[in-house]
């Protein structure tokens, strides 16, 4: 295993200084590389060759798990574990959050609060029937740059979105508009979000109604309430967000648009779904 760590890294850090820092010998290195790569040495390398493709078309977010369901798709016999040791020794990981926190949702208002129709029960049994929303912030070089996301509860597809450098209601009813010309929905759809003004506010409520779509709200600052969305804006920050940083609100919108509807609606896959995309979803729901 030393070995194949020494040989792997020869081109990183010379040779003898990687022998002298493991205990081993360069002669015996030399050696040990003369012989013929044993079979299963060659599957290991070629199969991190495929790890590393995949790590790297997911922008470095897939970890093991997801890695290992792209090779499954793919027809390939291949263990979780094996491929976890393999990610483990190359320094492939998926991408962790870096923490930060700001308010999004003002309820202090005295616009009409829709009832919580859910509680919870986010499962629907074809797309169009539960739509999440919620809005979140990004951070550029500029100020906040604000992002409003309609959600699809069987699909995890985002069907809408806005973004503008305010919290005012339009940004809420360009998303809703988005999702309602992309998606055509039957009336009878439920939209739930939270109690923030721009989803009680009368133009929003109105939209909703023209389009005969039931309102639903979470309970007053309960963000479970409304879990899959909060996921969604977790995912997005952890594999993107948190890892960039945005000179312009231009710029941050360039490269959310590219994750959204590049790479997380027809190409993420998601554990709740069975590690398929929501372009998947959709079609095998069609």
């Amino acid at each position: 295993m030393k070995f194949g760590f020494v040989d792997e890294h020869r081109k990183v850090w010379p040779v003898r200084v990687m022998c002298a820092v493991l205990g081993l010998s360069a002669s015996r290195y030399y050696a040990w590389r003369g012989r013929p790569e044993s079979r299963r040495a060659a599957a290991n390398r070629a199969l991190l060759d495929d790890i590393r493709l995949i790590h790297a078309e997911s922008s470095g977010t897939y970890g093991s798990p997801r890695v290992h369901a792209i090779l499954r798709g793919h027809g390939r016999r291949v263990g979780r574990c094996r491929i976890e040791r393999l990610m483990r020794r190359a320094g492939l990981r998926g991408l962790a959050a870096l923490p930060r926190r700001t308010r999004t949702t003002d309820s202090r208002h005295g616009y009409p609060i829709a009832p919580n129709r859910l509680a919870r029960n986010f499962t629907a049994a074809v797309p169009n029937q539960i739509w999440l929303a919620d809005l979140t912030y990004i951070p550029t070089g500029e100020g906040w740059l604000y992002l409003a996301a309609i959600l699809d509860t069987h699909t995890r597809k985002i069907v809408g979105w806005s973004m503008r450098q305010t919290l005012h209601t339009e940004i809420a009813l360009e998303a809703l508009n988005m999702a309602v010309e992309r998606q055509r929905p039957a009336p009878g759809l439920i939209h739930h979000s939270d109690r923030g003004i721009q989803y009680a506010a009368e133009a929003y409520r109105s939209a909703l109604a023209r389009q005969g779509i039931t309102p639903s709200m979470s309970r007053k600052g309960d963000c479970w309430d409304n879990a899959p969305m909060e996921s969604f804006f977790h995912t997005l920050k952890t594999e993107r967000v948190h890892h960039r940083v945005y000179a312009t609100r231009d710029q941050a919108r360039r490269d959310l648009f590219q994750y959204i509807e590049g790479f997380y609606n027809p190409c993420r896959l998601h554990s709740a779904l069975g590690y398929i995309s929501p372009a998947d979803a959709e079609r095998r729901a069609a």
